[in-house]
């Protein structure tokens, strides 16, 4: 679905540089302050940007293996992999890429022999949706009773909040690969992300909106933690930059609630503030705002959207109804071969090739982040993974490594690592944030599919 393809244009703001840009070789300096195995059957970045670290070895995609952990799986026998990922719900189309994430994660630390002598296993729950916390509870509560390793997820940053106390309170690491909510900062000792915060997409976004010469920009937000906290950046990026909020902004109380189908009033009093941009910050609401603005004669190749909802429409909406409008998601444009093997470990276990991903790599890398942290402290439990993650991940300044099997055996002779995988985040800094990662720019295309067009590198702020 996404494009490779790059359009060589540099994005800054008027005010302070906040990005680097890479297009081909330049680059720009800016700063910025989600056990058996098993045949079939199965448990069911993402974004733009360059990443040029070596994907999982062609080996690993002709042997993959799922492999489920038993019923009585701990990690006092094995790398439990745990998940609490979209199963059902507004974000389920992010499912898939996250679910064969972990399983390929799996897969390949298997390959690799497992984790201190124990074999790696998966099992992933259902995250349900913020309207209904009690899904992601009870996955939870039932995962934190467990004693698994690691836990990844969830994708949504409201989801996360609403358990994150849980798994805090058993000692149980929990590794997000699509959570962005600045509120998530520094949130617990045993709480991280190999997903940007929202700063860092907030600014390019805003930036990226500045940069195309509109100067009023409309808000549509639903009233969600992730929602209000990226529309924060975005209008501080875009205000930054000269342009003006002229509704929905923060503080003006011009939310809709989370689940809202019908958005004709919104529509209505967000054009009466006579917008030459819109920005949508939702999930599945979406589906209902696009064709009340083109109802009401607003042009939406003037829609700006965010990882929530820059996907794939063709099914819901007639050809060329999003032409040209743009959307933005965290993540490194993950190499061919990684994707092709993500997608052939989704299609052999879960019946069918990816369309979709976004969060693949930031999935996969949390799962073999967590997996080497436990071989560096010499054990599978969640409490060892906790105490080395920042130091797998590079906080060590240790030597670059860019697979499982690769850091694996650098660990064993004593080496300090910093691991690179396919998302293409820096190191983990003191908050537990990526120091560093990309945001994919893409342009909806004539079937309502998004299409890379550029990507920023953000530096998040310490």
């Amino acid at each position: 679905m996404h494009s490779n393809r790059k359009v060589r244009r540099v994005i800054r703001s008027n005010n302070r540089p906040w990005f680097r840009l890479l297009a081909g070789g330049a680059v720009l300096g800016l700063a910025l302050t989600a056990c058996g195995s098993e045949d079939d059957g199965g448990d069911g970045g993402g974004g733009g940007g360059d990443n040029n670290a070596d994907s999982p070895s062609s080996d690993a995609a002709a042997s993959l293996t799922n492999d489920e952990c038993a019923a009585n799986a701990t990690s006092a026998d094995a790398f439990v992999a745990g998940g609490i990922l979209p199963l059902t719900g507004t974000l389920a189309y992010l499912g898939p890429p996250e679910i064969a994430g972990v399983g390929l994660a799996v897969s390949d630390i298997n390959a690799a022999g497992g984790v201190n002598g124990a074999d790696a296993c998966h099992k992933i729950l259902d995250s349900g949706d913020a309207n209904d916390l009690s899904v992601a509870r009870r996955s939870a509560r039932q995962l934190a009773g467990e004693d698994p390793s690691v836990v990844v997820g969830a994708a949504s940053s409201s989801v996360s909040l609403g358990f994150v106390d849980t798994l805090t309170e058993a000692k149980i690491t929990q590794i997000s690969p699509a959570n962005t909510a600045a509120e998530l900062t520094g949130y617990s000792d045993f709480y991280f992300r190999t997903a940007p915060e929202d700063s860092v997409q907030g600014s390019a976004l805003g930036s990226l909106i500045a940069q195309d010469g509109h100067q009023r920009l409309a808000f549509l937000v639903f009233n969600d933690a992730y929602g209000t906290g990226l529309r924060d950046f975005v209008q501080e990026s875009y205000e930054a930059a000269g342009g003006q909020v002229v509704y929905g902004g923060k503080g003006d109380g011009q939310e809709f609630p989370p689940g809202q189908t019908t958005f004709s009033a919104e529509v209505t009093s967000a054009l009466n503030a006579n917008p030459d941009a819109i920005v949508i910050l939702a999930f599945d609401e979406t589906a209902g705002i696009v064709p009340e603005l083109a109802a009401q004669g607003f042009d939406v190749a003037n829609v700006y959207m965010s990882d929530g909802n820059t996907s794939d429409w063709g099914e819901e909406f007639d050809p060329g109804t999003l032409e040209g409008a743009k959307g933005t998601i965290p993540g490194a444009d993950a190499s061919d071969d990684f994707k092709t093997q993500v997608s052939s470990w989704h299609e052999q276990f879960e019946g069918e090739a990816l369309s979709d991903f976004s969060y693949a790599a930031e999935s996969y890398d949390a799962t073999i982040l967590a997996a080497l942290a436990a071989a560096k402290g010499g054990a599978n439990d969640s409490q060892t993974v906790q105490q080395n993650v920042l130091a797998v991940s590079g906080a060590t300044e240790g030597q670059e490594c860019t697979s499982y099997a690769e850091c694996l055996e650098l660990i064993e002779a004593g080496e300090e690592i910093r691991y690179t995988g396919p998302s293409g985040i820096g190191p983990l800094n003191e908050n537990h944030d990526p120091s560093s990662a990309f945001i994919g720019i893409y342009q909806f295309n004539a079937d309502n599919a998004p299409e890379l067009v550029d990507s920023v590198e953000g530096v998040s702020g310490e």
